[in-house]
């Protein structure tokens, strides 16, 4: 994973494709395939979210003061498998 974007929005992306994108100081977005995301709202609804401006993208968002840490580098691991099959 390659880290790119701003020391303010620092972002990591696998084969220049977005994985993670610092949002603020207490959220992260992730890739996420449509199917999957759904997933992990259904599974960990404190953990993870879709603003309306995502909704339409294949991203979900971390709330990282109530983040799963084994759901989020799940996530994580998803978002790179993701990037790599493209």
């Amino acid at each position: 994973m390659k880290r790119k974007g701003t020391e303010a929005r620092p972002a990591w992306y696998v084969d220049d494709r977005l994985v993670v994108r610092w949002l603020d100081p207490t959220s992260v977005v992730i890739r996420s395939a449509f199917a999957a995301r759904e997933r992990l709202l259904a599974d960990h609804p404190d953990t993870f979210g879709v603003p309306p401006r995502f909704e339409s993208h294949m991203m979900v968002v971390v709330e990282l003061d109530r983040a799963d840490p084994e759901a989020v580098e799940r996530a994580i691991s998803e978002a790179v498998e993701l990037q790599r099959r493209r």
